[in-house]
C-alpha cells in the first residue's frame, strides 16, 4: 500500500470525528504520547551508550502539541531519564491542563520560560502543532533560534515547530528536528517545500483507525522502481526512438544532456535537433546520438521526423529570441497534434505561458517555482507559499501532466505524489534536462507502463548516487552513469 500523506485539516476533522464517537481527547493524547515515548526510548538506545539515561528537556509551549510534550515528558521520566519541562504558560486546552497537572504530579521540574539551565542530550519539541498558521512572533522567532543553537539530539512532535504543516513554509523559522514523530499520519509539510530541512526521519504514530471519510491530499512516490526485465530478442526499435528538440546557437549543452541521459536511461535510439554548430560537441561526447540540423527543416522534414519517433523532449536551450519563437510556433502544433509521448521543458515552457493552451494528455511539463510562477501568472513566493495548490492549478490552466521540481517534488498525473529522494547537490544547472532526457526515454520505452512519479525518482535517486561523495560541486554532465545505475536498480546508496 502507497504512504498516504494528509492536509493538517483532514487530519483534525478525523480526530473531530473520533471523538464525536464519545471517544475522549485526552485518552487519544495519552495514547500518542505513550507510543512515541516507546519509540524515543528505543531510539535513545540506537543513539547513545547503552544503559546510560540521557538528559533530556522537553519544549512545551500552549496548546495540545504541548500536551503530547507534558506527557512524554512523564512516561520518559518513569523510564528512567532525566527530565526537565521548559514552558510557556498554558493555554485554554482542557487536556493541556490536565497533562501539565499530571506530569508535575510525577516530580518533574518544569521551569518557566527557555533558558535552558545546563545542556542536555536531547531537546524534545513540542511548542507547537500543526495548526500554526500564522507568522511568529519575534519572542517565539528567538525561542526556537535559541533551540537550534543547542548541541544535543533535536526531536519534534508532530511537526517542527514554526513549520506550516501543508506548504513546507517556516514561519519564519522552524525547530531543525533530526527526527519527527508525526501523530496519526504523514503530513504534506513534511516531505516538499523546505519541509526536507527541518524534519529530518519522519515516523508516524498512528494511534486512531482510518474510517471512510479521511482522504489523502497525496502519496509518497516508492523509492524502489522496478523495470521490467528486456527480453532476450530485443533489438534498438524495441526500446523507443527519443527526439531531443532545443539547442539555439548559443545554447547547446542542454541538448547534449538531455539526448545523453535518453541514451543511457535505456531508449535504444536518440536524434538530436539542434544548430548545426553543435554537432561537433554533440559526436565528441556521445558519437550513438543522431543529428540534424534545427535550421534546415521544413515543416514537412518536422513532421516526417515526428512519424519516425516515440517520444520527444522539447525547449531545452531554445533560447527566448525571435528565433526561438519561429522554431516554437513550427514545433508545437505539429508536436501536440500528434500521439507521441511530449516532454515541454524549458523555453517551451516560457512560450506556453504567452501563448497558453489546453494540451493533450501525452504531455508532462517540468516546471521549477520561477518557470511555474510565469505560467501561472504570479510571483514565486506565491507559489512556495503553497506548492500543492500551484501544481494544481497548472494542470487547471493546461491540462497535461505535471511536475512541479524543487525540494520534494510533486507529480501530478490522475493524483499527487511526492517525491523523497534527490539532495540539495540536484540545485545545479543542467539537472532538468537530465530530468526531462529521462522521461522522454522511459515513456518512449514503456508509455503508460511506467508512471511519471517513477521517472522522477529515478532521477533523484541517480543524483543521490552521484553525491555519494559529496554534494557541493556536483554536476550535471556527470549524471549519465548515475542514471544508468538507477534504471537498472544498482545505485551505490
Amino acid at each position: 500500500m502507497q504512504q498516504q500523506v494528509y492536509h493538517s485539516q483532514a487530519i483534525q476533522a478525523w480526530e473531530q470525528r473520533w471523538f464525536g464517537q464519545q471517544n475522549s481527547s485526552y485518552g487519544l493524547m495519552k495514547q500518542v504520547a505513550w507510543i512515541t515515548a516507546q519509540r524515543l526510548i528505543a531510539l535513545f538506545d540506537s543513539q547513545f551508550e547503552p544503559q546510560k539515561k540521557q538528559r533530556v528537556a522537553v519544549c512545551c509551549g500552549q496548546g495540545n502539541n504541548a500536551g503530547d510534550g507534558y506527557l512524554i515528558a512523564k512516561y520518559l521520566f518513569q523510564a528512567g531519564f532525566k527530565i526537565d519541562v521548559y514552558a510557556a504558560p498554558l493555554g485554554m486546552s482542557k487536556d493541556l491542563h490536565a497533562a501539565e497537572q499530571e506530569t508535575r504530579e510525577t516530580g518533574i521540574t518544569i521551569v518557566s520560560g527557555f533558558n535552558f539551565q545546563q545542556n542536555y542530550d536531547v531537546y524534545i519539541d513540542a511548542l507547537f502543532g500543526i495548526g500554526l498558521n500564522r507568522a511568529l512572533n519575534a519572542e517565539w522567532q528567538h525561542i526556537i533560534q535559541r533551540v537550534n543553537t543547542q548541541d544535543g539530539l533535536k526531536i519534534s512532535i508532530d511537526i517542527p515547530s514554526g513549520l506550516q504543516a501543508n506548504s513546507g513554509q517556516p514561519l519564519p523559522c522552524a525547530i531543525k528536528a533530526d527526527y519527527t514523530f508525526t501523530a496519526l499520519g504523514l503530513k504534506a509539510g513534511l516531505f516538499t517545500g523546505q519541509g526536507k530541512e527541518y524534519a529530518g526521519t519522519v515516523t508516524v504514530i498512528p494511534a486512531l483507525p482510518v474510517d471512510d471519510v479521511l482522504e489523502p491530499i497525496a502519496y509518497l512516490s516508492p523509492i524502489k522502481v522496478n523495470l521490467p526485465t528486456r527480453k532476450a530478442f530485443g533489438h534498438k526499435g524495441s526500446y523507443g526512438h527519443v527526439l531531443v528538440v532545443g539547442g539555439h546557437a548559443d545554447m547547446g549543452g542542454a541538448v547534449i544532456m538531455a539526448a545523453e541521459a535518453a541514451f543511457h536511461a535505456g531508449a535504444g535510439k536518440v536524434t538530436a535537433i539542434c544548430d548545426a554548430k553543435h554537432h561537433t560537441a554533440i559526436l565528441a561526447r556521445a558519437p550513438n546520438i543522431m543529428l540534424r540540423d534545427i535550421n534546415a527543416l521544413s515543416a514537412s522534414d518536422v513532421q516526417d521526423l515526428i512519424a519516425q519517433v516515440d517520444a520527444v523532449c522539447f525547449g531545452m536551450g531554445l533560447g527566448r529570441d525571435d528565433w526561438a519563437k519561429q522554431q516554437f510556433e513550427l514545433w508545437f502544433p505539429l508536436i501536440q497534434q500528434s500521439t507521441l509521448e511530449v516532454v515541454l521543458d524549458a523555453d517551451a515552457l516560457w512560450f506556453l505561458a504567452e501563448s497558453p493552451v489546453q494540451l493533450n494528455k501525452h504531455s508532462y511539463c517540468t516546471p521549477h517555482s520561477g518557470e511555474a510562477a510565469r505560467l501561472l501568472n504570479i510571483s514565486v513566493q506565491e507559489i512556495e507559499a503553497d506548492r500543492i495548490q500551484a501544481i494544481h492549478q497548472l494542470q487547471q490552466k493546461y491540462a497535461g501532466q505535471w511536475v512541479l521540481k524543487g525540494a520534494g517534488s510533486l507529480i501530478l498525473q490522475n493524483e499527487l505524489w511526492i517525491c523523497t529522494a534527490g539532495n540539495a547537490g540536484m540545485g545545479t544547472g543542467g539537472m532538468g534536462d537530465v530530468l526531462a532526457g529521462m522521461m522522454a526515454s522511459l515513456k518512449a520505452q514503456f508509455h503508460q507502463g511506467i508512471h511519471l512519479h517513477e521517472i522522477v525518482t529515478l532521477h533523484a535517486l541517480a543524483g543521490d548516487d552521484l553525491a555519494q561523495r559529496g554534494m557541493r560541486g556536483l554536476q550535471a554532465q556527470d549524471m549519465a552513469q548515475a542514471v544508468y545505475r538507477a534504471v537498472n536498480g544498482r545505485t551505490m546508496l
